[in-house]
């Protein structure tokens, strides 16, 4: 039973979710934290820090983590095949459809409103990691984490595995 419920934790998402792996990543969290209860917030969001410090798609990364901690290999391997194999064959699908049909009126309007809705799905993900940090951690370290992140990536170009690290780092030092 919880190879299924892995699969339709990392298939759903995967099914539905438009735009590659961070804009599935709002559709995983309430799988895995709200359905299943597999992991808290906080442990999602660290999970999700480390997993983008490493090369490689994130959803595959965070199916194979949660699939591992869940259920060992099997639930590894089952939770990135769920990742892995609808995406494929419905790009397959899709791909064939809007080439059909790529200069149609109808298909270039549904294109231009999947980034704003991204966008909006992104936006919520980032407003609930800022409130289980400020819960966690607390207000000031929060804003020093995220002021010092956002001017290492903007302004300084800084990779953003460094800027994970960096983080990291300052937790592991300041934040008990």
């Amino acid at each position: 039973m919880i190879y299924w419920d892995l699969f339709l934790a990392f298939f759903i998402p995967n099914i539905i979710g438009y735009g590659g792996g961070p804009a599935i990543i709002p559709l995983i969290e309430a799988e895995v934290v709200g359905r299943y209860g597999w992991m808290t917030s906080q442990g999602f969001a660290e999970t999700l820090a480390l997993g983008n410090a490493l090369p490689s798609p994130i959803a595959t990364k965070m199916a194979g983590y949660v699939g591992y901690e869940v259920a060992g290999i099997g639930g590894a391997f089952v939770a990135v095949a769920a990742t892995v194999i609808p995406s494929l064959l419905l790009m397959l699908g899709a791909l064939g459809l809007l080439y059909r049909h790529r200069d149609s009126p109808r298909v270039k309007r549904m294109s231009q409103w999947v980034r704003p809705v991204i966008a909006m799905m992104m936006a919520w993900l980032t407003l609930s990691f800022f409130t289980e940090s400020m819960a966690a951690s607390g207000l000031l370290h929060t804003l020093i984490i995220g002021i010092v992140a956002t001017i290492a990536l903007v302004r300084f170009n800084t990779h953003p595995a460094f800027v994970v690290i960096g983080a990291l780092v300052y937790g592991g030092l300041f934040i008990s």
